[in-house]
């Protein structure tokens, strides 16, 4: 993996954009109190001033139609010389279509940190593609506009990556975990699940590699495009991989991880990075790793928290990271962004 632009830090009194890149729920009647939530406890934790990008609020439907609209805004944001960093509304399903109207040239000239999950993995190879450092980290609807408040967890990966020059350092599990609630704002009741930590399904040692996070169906949506990472991207890489049932469909995972070995994903990577996995998941992981690509020596490396849950990490591309199987621990060696 080809050393990355890396953005500058986000400070107390700059400004950040909020952008409909994917999904346009934001705007929709019923969610626009979820999103000013957002934004308010936004700029209050952090101290900057959001604005929207301008079609961010125009709601799903015009989203939709309009992805050229979402190309405008983002290319919008990264010229804008008031704007320092972008953060994702929500993932989706559809970034693919916006592709044919934007400008890596422009990604690439006006560096800036961009972060979202979910679809938004999409932008992340795009973001690689143009050469700078993207963030797949917290969306604003989930999870920083989750009922009740922002969890310290998430708060703190916000504070330590995006605004702080430090090595990252040691990432923890987290203490407990809750489905991400996309129920009233106003709910005060959420169930939280004690985690178990973190585990390792197979590998030993410790070894070092460069992070690319994913997740499955939005990646495979832009296969065959030139945005797709080579396979020599992922040599000695670290794999963030949020794998699972898609869509309920224990078969649909199972394809969505052949379809990446087929493409060479796993042929040349150190290890795969994923979520909290049940028995058939795992299962089916371990099966497509050790029995078809052939990878026994591969690192297995589960339960961290960049998937659809709250709280979330942040995971910065090409970051160079550190696994100790034997410790069962994660870490980040860099700063996720400059002074």
């Amino acid at each position: 993996m080809k050393d990355l632009i890396v953005p500058r830090k986000i400070r107390k009194g700059d400004t950040v954009a909020f952008i409909s890149l994917s999904g346009g729920r934001a705007g929709d009647a019923d969610m626009l109190e979820r999103y000013e939530t957002g934004k308010k406890r936004f700029q209050e934790i952090f101290g900057v001033k959001v604005v929207e990008t301008p079609h961010a609020l125009k709601g799903s439907q015009y989203i939709y139609e309009h992805p050229e609209k979402r190309a405008e805004d983002l290319m919008w944001a990264l010229q804008n010389q008031e704007v320092s960093a972008i953060i994702c509304n929500m993932g989706g399903d559809d970034s693919y279509r916006v592709l044919p109207y934007i400008d890596t040239q422009i990604i690439h000239d006006n560096p800036k940190v961009f972060m979202g999950y979910s679809d938004i993995a999409t932008w992340m190879a795009i973001f690689a593609y143009a050469g700078v450092r993207a963030y797949y980290g917290p969306n604003v609807l989930t999870p920083i506009a989750q009922p009740g408040s922002l969890d310290v967890y998430t708060e703190d990966a916000i504070r330590r990556t995006l605004f702080e020059t430090d090595v990252i350092g040691e990432v923890k599990c987290s203490e407990a975990y809750t489905p991400i609630e996309w129920r009233d704002i106003k709910l005060k009741k959420i169930k939280w699940t004690k985690n178990t930590g973190y585990s390792v399904t197979q590998g030993q040692g410790v070894k070092q590699g460069r992070l690319f996070p994913m997740c499955g169906g939005p990646l495979q949506q832009i296969m065959g495009t030139k945005y797709f990472p080579v396979v020599d991207f992922f040599e000695g890489s670290f794999i963030a991989l949020e794998h699972g049932p898609a869509y309920g469909s224990q078969l649909a995972g199972l394809h969505s991880l052949r379809a990446f070995a087929a493409a060479g994903l796993f042929d040349k990577a150190a290890a795969i990075i994923t979520g909290k996995l049940d028995e058939e998941a795992r299962n089916i992981l371990r099966k497509v790793i050790n029995q078809e690509v052939h990878r026994e020596d591969m690192i297995l490396f589960e339960n961290v928290d960049f998937v659809h849950h709250t709280p979330m990490t942040i995971l910065p591309v090409g970051v160079m990271c550190e696994i100790d199987c034997e410790k069962a621990t994660f870490k980040i060696l860099e700063s996720g962004v400059r002074e």
